[in-house]
């Protein structure tokens, strides 16, 4: 595994303090995107500070600048306004519809993880207490990068078949290179970035509703 996937130790030390495996398939699932909206808290976050999207990139630096401008704020700008959203919205972030359903008919056969790409450990506590409070209680861990080499560690002496489901198609295609037997769900809940996103090939499914998911992933686990 390269240095750019492998996870760092406090991601480690999150995966090691989890339950011990039941044995059943692994559902593997983002939160940002997939159970809770993001791109529509950070739209109102940006406007609020009189900046924007410069088109439906599924990109931060080099896409955010203020409303009278086209040139895109630099990198650290961008790292500082996450920490500053994430920190406000973390505990009122909106569901997607369907979400909480769905991940509860899948906890009947499989075990579900969250593996979430947040800033700040500070936010964790929040984001598990959220959760929880709109009917998802499961394991959280806390993860910086590319996902490949988390969800490798995360899928480590658990059942299978492990399927991966996030937005992004960085962490996608790191999960496909670090464990490339995972069944992998792209799921966009903006209709807006998803249809400006181009299909992965390694990909499953490319969705943004949840009964849809369901249905894939439960013929996954039929055929497995």
């Amino acid at each position: 595994m390269s240095e750019l996937h492998a996870p760092a130790r406090e991601v480690l030390d999150q995966i090691r303090a989890l339950p011990a495996s039941s044995g059943r398939p692994l559902v593997i699932c983002d939160v940002d995107e997939v159970v809770f909206h993001m791109i529509a808290h950070l739209e109102t976050f940006l406007a609020e500070r009189d900046m924007g999207f410069l088109r439906y990139a599924y990109q931060l630096t080099g896409n955010i600048a203020r409303k009278d401008s086209d040139t895109p704020i630099g990198q650290d700008e961008v790292r500082r306004l996450l920490l500053e959203f994430f920190a406000e919205v973390s505990d009122r972030q909106t569901p997607v519809d369907g979400a909480a359903a769905a991940l509860e008919r899948l906890s009947a056969d499989c075990e579900v993880v969250f593996l979430t790409n947040l800033p700040g450990s500070a936010n964790k506590p929040a984001r598990e207490r959220l959760l929880a409070s709109h009917g998802m209680p499961y394991p959280v861990v806390t993860n910086s990068g590319p996902k490949g080499g988390a969800a490798a560690a995360l899928s480590a002496g658990r059942g299978r078949p492990v399927v991966f489901i996030d937005d992004s198609p960085q962490n996608l295609k790191s999960v496909h290179l670090c464990l490339p037997e995972t069944r992998l769900v792209h799921f966009i809940a903006d209709a807006r970035f998803r249809a400006a996103v181009d299909p992965l090939p390694m990909a499953g499914l490319l969705t943004g509703d949840w009964q849809e998911t369901t249905r894939h992933i439960l013929s996954i686990l039929e055929r497995s």
